[in-house]
């Protein structure tokens, strides 16, 4: 009975070990591919001859190692053929989803449970998400923060302009020896001396006449004039004579009100007579 683990090899008559040389061929370009064994990762439809492919199923794939990367996991492709027409089929690895994408010669079937999965927001997609709406509130505030500095910057030049205005007017009146002193004191003055001049005129009104002669005390029948009777005239400070007249009521500094002018028939509105 034969040995299952050979030791001892058959090397005929004629074997010349010399003659064994190791060659070195060009390496080769592209892809690096790689012969295994896998099962199918979803089941699909072929697209040539519309045979059902079940998830599972075992074939000997080529395996093809792409330049793409989903961070630092290299991305995978499987060249396949179909078990009826020998079409190729070929589907890549996913890692963002954890799952396959077929590419090219099939269809995936449709499940329901993958559907619902890829409406879900990964945990990836909400941090981009979330990043994105962090830069749109920070791009919200530097703007606010521009839109002050421009209202404070305005607000200082004028309040700057109005200060060289009154320096400007400072200066003209300095050249003439005046001094502008313009305070709310110099104003309440200003207002007093109106008001007691006002004061002064209104009295002086008072003191004259109808005729604009000053108005003088008439003597009583009991006191003896002095080089003059009492139906003589009475000196004025204006040279002229004004005989006293006892009918002549005295002045009186009573207050009058005046009659409010009725604005009715101005704006056009009738009043209706009163029953009374």
């Amino acid at each position: 009975m034969s040995e299952r683990k050979v030791l001892t090899k058959y090397y005929p008559p004629d074997f010349d070990p010399s003659k064994i040389q190791r060659t070195k061929g060009p390496k080769a370009t592209g892809p690096k591919l790689q012969t295994v064994r896998l099962m199918a990762p979803f089941s699909m439809k072929c697209i040539s001859c519309g045979e059902f492919i079940y998830k599972g199923r075992k074939f000997n794939a080529r395996k093809e190692t792409t330049d793409e990367r989903y961070y630092a996991i290299p991305i995978y492709r499987f060249y396949i053929k179909c078990t009826r027409c020998s079409a190729e089929i070929t589907f890549r690895t996913d890692p963002k989803h954890m799952d396959y994408e077929c590419e090219k010669g099939a269809k995936r079937n449709f499940e329901v449970w993958r559907e619902s999965k890829l409406a879900e927001e990964t945990e990836e997609e909400m941090l981009d998400r979330l990043e994105k709406e962090e830069a749109e509130k920070d791009a919200m505030k530097e703007m606010e923060t521009k839109v002050l500095d421009a209202k404070t910057e305005m607000h200082i030049a004028d309040a700057l302009d109005e200060i060289r205005m009154r320096n400007a007017r400072a200066e003209r009146a300095g050249k003439d020896g005046q001094e502008i002193t313009v305070t709310v004191e110099d104003k309440r003055d200003e207002e007093r001396e109106r008001q007691e001049r006002e004061d002064v005129e209104a009295a002086r009104l008072a003191f004259l006449g109808g005729t604009g002669e000053k108005v003088k005390r008439v003597q009583e029948d009991g006191d003896e004039p002095s080089g003059e009777s009492s139906s003589s005239a009475v000196p004025t400070s204006n040279g002229a004579s004004m005989a006293a007249n006892p009918d002549m009521p005295p002045p009186t500094f009573k207050r009058t009100v005046k009659k409010k002018k009725d604005f009715g028939a101005a704006l056009g509105l009738k009043k209706k007579p009163s029953l009374v």
